[in-house]
């Protein structure tokens, strides 16, 4: 063995073997308590198109690296079974975002053990009005009456059960006009990190809180 591929045989050693490692500590963080079946993100609002083209730009490509990094090498969120769905007026996104954050979707489809919900383009009460305009629709040559049932299956957020955990990041502990319509019974879990920084080690530090309070969350989801 020559000197070459010794010091490069040394460090690829070493990181498989860090991988290795971090991997079973997942698995077994993630095997410990209850698990969550969905995580939401706030990836990006619709305020924050009112920011400098540059800065759109910036954060835009920040997105696309982020979906085509874990579209590309999707080993651990495979081996979770986690599903990755972007949610929003994902319309008013640029085409190559639109293309990347389709590719994440795409290559996680079939996973069912958890899932993923990335908001972009999105807020609140657009999502809202979004419903209302739905079920406007569909009710304006029948009955005019509209329910709660027929405002939530014309959101953004439609199918999804209310989500276990609301992941805020910056450090921010308001919602921001997030999902206010399904985060009643929601742990509110806030990172310091970026949205961009997010790792796979902030998530499984939310799902350590969650599994702190399930039982509270529980029992108060029962009083309901």
């Amino acid at each position: 063995m020559d000197a070459k591929t010794s010091t490069t045989l040394i460090p690829t050693t070493l990181l498989d073997g860090v991988r290795s490692s971090l991997r079973r500590l997942l698995f077994q963080v993630l095997s410990v308590g209850p698990m969550p079946h969905h995580v939401s993100f706030y990836g990006f609002s619709i305020d924050n198109f009112k920011r400098r083209p540059t800065e759109v730009q910036i954060l835009m490509g920040l997105i696309r690296d982020k979906a085509e990094a874990m579209s590309h090498n999707s080993g651990i969120v495979d081996e979770l079974g986690v599903r990755v769905e972007f949610l929003g007026k994902l319309d008013t996104l640029d085409e190559p975002t639109r293309e990347a954050i389709q590719g994440v979707m795409d290559a996680t489809a079939k996973n069912t053990k958890m899932v993923l919900l990335i908001c972009l383009a999105y807020t609140s009460t657009d999502e809202i009005v979004h419903g209302v305009k739905g079920a406007v629709t569909e009710k304006i040559d029948g009955d005019a009456s509209i329910s709660v049932e027929d405002l939530e299956k014309n959101m953004y957020y439609a199918g999804c059960p209310d989500p276990d955990i609301l992941v805020r990041t910056s450090g921010e502990t308001r919602l921001s006009n997030f999902l206010l319509w399904q985060t009643t019974h929601c742990l509110l879990y806030c990172p310091r990190c970026l949205w961009p920084e997010i790792s796979l080690r902030h998530l499984v530090w939310g799902v350590v809180q969650y599994q702190r309070n399930y039982q509270y969350l529980e029992k108060i989801k029962k009083k309901m």
